[in-house]
């Protein structure tokens, strides 16, 4: 029998039809705008590239210059005066990092709400011990944090000041960043176009405010002494004690050696308040005999740095060999700029910060110098009192505070204004202190504009160790530990930095700000730092832990870090074995940790006797038997301790702390939680436990619910790996993968020498070889440019992450063998 069918209606076709040719066209004009966006961004983004050859001509040179750049785009900048050769450091710098260089200009300014929208955050931060998760910021608070602080106004205040000498430099190279924005005004870098707002002009204090922001960096202080006063008040002395050690058996202090005369030869010409005699110091002041229970330290992960250095008794070429790596946040674009800065005699190399001119870490002809945190107590709460006229109380009677006023433009939204009360010891910083009724003020080394001097020029140009150690002896802060070679074979470690005498007290708590008691009477001299020249063992290593040797008698900080790199760094150098470069870069990549291997051990004896074991601890156990403490990315052992440790934690500080548990950190911790595993006081026992192979089992119980139900693919680098984004561009499809490393498996830990974790590691490495200047070797995390298409934007990354480094040329003839790109700055017609 036939079928039939019925067709549809011609109406019915049509309407079909129609709206397939309406997709169609949609989709070609999204496709079309796509490509539009596309090719738009990849014009502008390469506008906006360095010029590497050729000829620029800028207003303001009076000589021509000559910018050498190897193959990893590092530049090397030579000049006939100094002020074209700091002119042209400052548009080179610009050429490469401007954007950086503004961002960080505008988070220490207080200037982040104008350029990013509501809609985005500053990243939320974590507790150390605990893990816990801040509340999260708007762009807004964030800016009235940074102006509370009040770090512009400082900076300004300082530019006024600054020596002639001085500022003549800082002025060419603000000229010199001025000159690449205004010839540049049309290619600007892409983050600038995509944020739609134009960077104003540098400025010296621009320049003095990226540095005091390394300094506000590198000295968080005032939290921890806030928290510990909340923490004081709930726990026994005993229990204070425990968490708040003074020391370690495995401190290594370097001066605890004695080395030879010329580390104890005054210094001259030296402002006077470093030249106070010991003997000068204030009644009242009390010097340290013992350490005590005011010494700190925090769990994990604070970045810390390593450096080292061995004379030529320990090395194959019969020379010093000198390494650094200073461990720090990621950013990208990365923290340093490599660079070589050569006019006449002055010829240095090494690392920058963007924004500020000179070298910071590096060598010129005959020495090098390296950096870590020192991280003295420069930061003091004081409990301020106010009556009703709104006057605070001070030894001599009632005073009026200064009133600053601020305006935060916000983008997109109306601004928002506020003021900041400043007393004579610093801003009252009371909203800053979550459910803090008191007024608080914040008294810090940044806020005596006589203490601050930055004699970068000075350390650049030193020609050996009382050169050096003069630079050196006006530096406030950051307060650094310096270790020192040179060309005719001698090594030193200096520390350095302005270090407060209080009237009394240690400055570990807030205390009362309105009788003077507790006030900065001045400095420590800088001849009763504790220094060391030529030790008799040749070796010489800080790690940011105690360098104060026992029986030293002042108080230099109240908390130092874990000694567990420091301690590993000098095992490594006192094998008897001769060294070369290469060995220096194993030992800067070590990820060895006795630290974690001792929690193995614990942790494997604690399940093999506890009643609460079970099939999965003791499977957990025996992943962890035997662990050789390599804290391998494909390793499984590391994960169950490192997730268990922050577990344990978490048991112990609880019961005791409850919700101020999370604002316990301090940065000796690791040594506390090492202490009370291996003694296992009672007092420690948290409730229904009576003995700790139970709470270190349960601790595990607790680390394996975040397990996979297969632990041999727990690995160690996937759970712990390196995450690095661009800010801007990683929210942009299509570029995150282009705009950064992203995220990557990780080997290390936080007590390796390699001390890595997730948003944090060594922000560069050094190692200089006296046999031979030109095979010293330098890399940084991810590459020269901040400019996302520029073949320097990420071509140090693979080096960083594998483990390699390159070589720098330093002599003229190495530096015109390793040309591969050379651009002539001339004076403008």
């Amino acid at each position: 029998m036939a079928t039939s069918s019925v067709a549809a209606p011609a109406s019915r076709r049509s309407f079909f039809g129609t709206m397939l040719r309406i997709i169609f066209w949609v989709l070609l004009l999204v496709i079309i705008a796509v490509a539009l966006a596309v090719f738009w961004f990849y014009h502008a983004a390469h506008s906006s590239l360095a010029q590497l050859d050729g000829t620029v001509s800028l207003a303001g040179l009076q000589a021509p210059v000559s910018v050498v750049r190897d193959s990893h785009g590092v530049p090397h900048i030579t000049a006939s005066k100094l002020e074209d050769l700091f002119f042209a450091q400052g548009y080179v710098t610009a050429q490469d990092r401007l954007w950086q260089m503004d961002l960080t200009r505008r988070a220490v300014g207080g200037e982040m709400a104008e350029i990013f929208p509501a809609s985005s955050a500053p990243p939320q931060a974590v507790s150390r011990s605990t893990a816990a998760v801040r509340p999260r910021q708007t762009w807004v608070d964030y800016d009235k944090q940074q102006r509370t602080m009040r770090l512009r106004v400082i900076s300004e205040r300082v530019a006024q000041q600054l020596p002639v000498r001085d500022r003549a430099f800082f002025e060419a190279y603000t000229k010199g960043v001025n000159a690449y924005i205004e010839q540049h005004r049309g290619n600007l870098p892409m983050e600038f176009r995509v944020l739609r707002y134009d960077p104003r002009p540098w400025s010296v204090a621009d320049s003095l405010l990226v540095g005091i922001g390394m300094s506000q960096l590198l000295n968080p202080q005032y939290q921890t002494e806030y928290w510990r006063e909340k923490i004081g008040a709930k726990l026994t002395p005993e229990l204070m004690a425990d968490l708040y050690p003074p020391d370690s058996s495995r401190d290594h202090p370097p001066a605890s050696e004695s080395g030879s005369a010329p580390a104890n030869l005054p210094l001259q010409n030296l402002p006077p308040n470093i030249l106070r005699k010991a003997g000068q110091l204030p009644h009242g002041f009390s010097p340290r005999r013992n350490p005590g229970p005011d010494n700190d330290a925090c769990e994990a992960c604070l970045p810390g740095s390593n450096n080292w250095v061995v004379s030529g008794a320990h090395t194959v070429s019969g020379k010093p060999l000198l390494s650094n790596d200073m461990h720090l946040g990621h950013r990208e674009p990365g923290v340093w700029y490599e660079v070589q800065l050569h006019s006449g005699d002055f010829n240095v190399e090494g690392f920058s910060l963007p924004g500020l001119p000179f070298i910071s870490v590096g060598h010129n002809q005959r020495i090098a110098w390296g950096f870590t945190n020192l991280n003295p107590d420069v930061q003091d709460l004081f409990i301020e009192n106010f009556n009703a006229a709104g006057e605070y109380q001070t030894p001599t009677g009632w005073q009026k505070p200064e009133i600053d006023h601020h305006v935060i433009h916000v983008k997109g939204k109306p601004d928002v204004a506020f003021d900041v009360t400043v007393t004579r010891h610093g801003p009252i910083i009371t909203q800053l202190l979550l459910g803090e009724t008191r007024q608080i003020s914040l008294g810090w080394l940044v806020y005596d504009p006589q203490a601050i001097s930055v004699p970068l020029f000075d350390l650049d140009s030193a020609q050996n160790w009382e050169q050096f150690r003069k630079a050196l002896s006006v530096f406030s802060t950051p307060s650094q530990n310096v270790v020192y070679a040179d060309i005719d074979g001698n090594i030193g470690y200096q520390p350095m930095g302005y270090v407060p005498i209080r009237a009394s007290g240690d400055g570990t708590v807030p205390v009362n700000g309105a009788d003077g008691k507790h006030d900065w009477t001045g400095y420590l001299p800088f001849d009763k730092l504790p220094s060391l020249y030529n030790p008799p063992s040749g070796i010489i290593a800080t790690a940011n832990s105690k360098i104060t040797p026992v029986g030293y008698p002042y108080q230099l900080a109240t908390q130092w870090f874990p000694p567990y790199r420091v301690e590993r760094i000098y095992k490594m150098l006192k094998a008897d074995k001769k060294f070369s470069p290469a060995d220096m870069l194993a030992l800067q990549t070590d990820i060895t940790s006795e630290y974690d291997r001792f929690f193995t051990d614990k942790l494997v004896y604690a399940i093999d006797h506890s009643k609460k074991s079970t099939d999965r601890t003791r499977k957990a156990a025996d992943i962890m038997r035997g662990w050789d403490g390599r804290m391998l990315a494909d390793a499984v052992a590391p994960t169950i301790e490192v997730r268990t440790r922050r577990e344990l934690w978490e048991m112990l500080l609880e019961p005791k702390l409850g919700n101020d548990a999370e604002n316990y950190e301090w940065s000796e911790a690791a040594v506390a939680i090492e202490s009370i595993v291996q003694n296992q006081p009672a007092r420690w026992l948290p409730p229904g436990y009576d003995n700790f192979n139970d709470v270190m089992t349960d601790a595990v119980n607790k680390a394996l619910k975040d397990a996979p139900a297969d632990l041999q693919t727990w690995k160690y680098g996937e759970v712990y790996p390196v995450v690095i984004d661009h800010p801007v561009f990683s929210a942009i499809p299509g570029l995150r993968d282009l705009s950064g490393p992203g995220r990557h498996p990780q080997s290390g830990g936080g007590y390796t020498v390699k001390q890595v974790g997730r948003s944090f590691g060594p922000s560069e490495r050094m190692t200089v070889d006296f046999s031979n200047l030109d095979a010293s070797t330098f890399n940084i995390v991810i590459g020269e440019s901040g400019q996302i298409f520029s073949p320097h934007y990420m071509d140090h990354w693979d080096a960083w992450y594998n483990n390699k480094t390159f070589s720098l040329a330093f002599s003229d003839s190495a530096v015109q063998s390793a040309k591969a790109h050379e651009l002539t700055l001339e004076p403008a017609k």
